[in-house]
């Protein structure tokens, strides 16, 4: 039992002493746990006082390269606007130097014309005064001389009349025998001309073409990608073509209106590629009008050799060679200028055969008769005087250029190859006149058009088109300002209205584009 005791009381005491040292340790360990903490909250403190110092540093160096960079531009800013206001300054200056020149020089041309002014009067004056002073010693002459003859002055010239009448009478007496004597000696040459006026009579008609064509598509689709968005598609094809697109509800048909055969014939080969291809744009319209227009102009002398050939002319200048090429693409007085000019050359042959002439010599004049016609400068001269000089200029025969001169009778003829051209020429353009005179005049009319915008200083090209109702100009960009196109329009108007006539009006479009064009490599 005492034993028991002791035990339970040794526990008990061991247990007090073992709480006691588990006491003592769990403080020691929450004393070093305590420091740990305080220690890393010190670290984080630190730490966050170092970034915000480098965050405070950065903040400052930013605010002052904003502060240098906002200083540059406002001095870079004062210096171009200082240096704009001494510029105008300058400007300011030299204009009111220039002024005061004009000014100076106004006031010493109207001090000479005041000068010149008081000399013209008194010369005035004196041509007055010697005027009076003449009128007065003729008619003391004619008094004089009146009283010497013993007549007027009215029975003294019709006299004079009487005698200038029968001495007339006398000279035209003998002009009429000259003329006469001239028509007898060369009469049997009259003749063989009068014959061969007479085969006139066998003339054909022909087919009249007109300024439309028409370029079939597969399906009504297709319109939409040739206008564009906002039309710019067609604008840009009616641009560098100088023809007018018309895409209205013809089924399966666009219509290409112009009065020129050669652009209507570029507008429909390219619409043609470009259909084709599919790639509508205007870059892509002025790449193929380009090469269509390099095309045509290969196809123009093509088709010039393949028709001296089929004729047998040789020895033809390559330009005279283009010149008949071109004539495919131009008509005369509403007939193809090729198929006439072929028909008369092959008619100015065979009558040269039956007349014991030189045919191939009437066959080159027949084929050239017109070629006056397709000159691209087209200056003011008849189309046969114009023809005669190049076929000079390309060393052609006398008697061809003759006949090219002659045939319209603007040249004496002086063989008898001219005649020959004449006569055949009328056999082959003989049909209704009134409608042929009509196109002509129509066509030159548009032509003439176009001639004067382009006589203007900055126009580059010039279409007339909705059958001349309309002149669309364009202008270069670099020399015609906004503000100049529209005056150029206006003086292009007012230059129409003087200078030509036409009925109802003609609207006149100005149209200046900016370009700036650079290539990446």
């Amino acid at each position: 039992m005492g034993d028991s005791l002791t035990i339970i009381i040794v526990g008990i005491a061991a247990l007090a002493i073992g709480v006691i040292i588990g006491r003592i340790a769990l403080q020691k360990v929450n004393k070093k746990a305590a420091a740990d903490l305080e220690e890393k909250a010190k670290l984080l403190i630190k730490e966050a006082e170092i970034t915000a110092e480098s965050i405070k540093k950065d903040k400052i160096l930013e605010a002052k390269e904003k502060y240098l960079k906002i200083k540059s531009d406002f001095d870079d800013e004062a210096n171009r606007r200082k240096n704009q206001i001494i510029a105008n300054e300058n400007k300011i200056k030299q204009r009111e130097s220039k002024v005061n020149k004009q000014q100076a020089d106004a006031n010493r041309k109207e001090a000479e014309l005041d000068s010149l002014k008081q000399n013209v009067a008194a010369q005035l004056d004196i041509v007055k005064k010697r005027k009076e002073d003449l009128e007065h010693k003729v008619e003391e002459k004619v008094k004089a001389l009146e009283k010497v003859a013993n007549l007027s002055a009215d029975e003294a010239r019709e006299q004079l009349i009487e005698t200038l009448k029968l001495e007339a009478e006398s000279k035209a007496s003998a002009l009429v025998k000259d003329i006469i004597d001239e028509a007898k000696l060369a009469g049997a040459k009259q003749a063989k001309k009068i014959v061969i006026e007479s085969i006139q009579r066998t003339a054909t008609e022909h087919a009249i073409e007109n300024c439309v064509s028409i370029f079939n598509i597969e399906s009504d689709d297709i319109k939409g990608k040739v206008i564009g968005r906002e039309g710019r598609n067609i604008r840009a094809l009616e641009a560098v073509t100088g023809v007018e697109i018309i895409v209205d509800d013809t089924p399966e048909a666009i219509i290409i209106s112009g009065f020129d055969p050669v652009r209507r014939e570029i507008a429909r080969l390219s619409l043609h590629r470009l259909v084709t291809d599919g790639r509508i744009h205007p870059a892509r319209i002025e790449e193929i009008v380009a090469k269509t227009t390099k095309n045509i102009e290969e196809e123009i002398s093509e088709i010039g050799e393949r028709t001296v050939i089929d004729l047998g002319i040789h020895g033809l200048h390559p330009e005279l060679i283009k010149m008949v090429g071109r004539m495919r693409f131009r008509s005369s007085y509403g007939q193809n200028l090729l198929q006439h000019s072929r028909e008369v050359a092959n008619l100015c042959a065979t009558m040269a055969s039956e007349l014991g002439l030189n045919t191939k010599r009437a066959k080159r004049a027949g084929l050239l008769h017109d070629i006056g016609k397709v000159w691209h400068e087209e200056p003011e001269l008849p189309h046969a005087v114009l023809g005669m000089e190049l076929a000079q200029k390309y060393k052609e025969h006398p008697e061809v250029c003759n006949a090219i001169g002659a045939h319209h009778d603007e040249v004496e003829m002086t063989s008898m190859i001219s005649p020959l051209v004449q006569a055949c020429d009328a056999i082959s353009g003989a049909r209704p006149g009134a409608r042929r005179e009509v196109m002509e005049s129509y066509i030159k009319r548009l032509k003439d058009l176009e001639n004067l915008a382009l006589s203007f200083d900055g126009v580059n090209k010039c279409y007339a088109i909705q059958a001349g109702r309309e002149l669309r100009v364009m202008v270069d960009a670099e020399s015609v300002t906004d503000s100049k196109a529209g005056q150029l329009s206006f003086d292009i108007s007012q230059k129409i209205e003087k200078e030509m006539q036409y009925p109802g009006q003609i609207k006149v479009t100005v149209i200046r584009e900016m370009r700036a064009v650079n290539y990446a490599k």
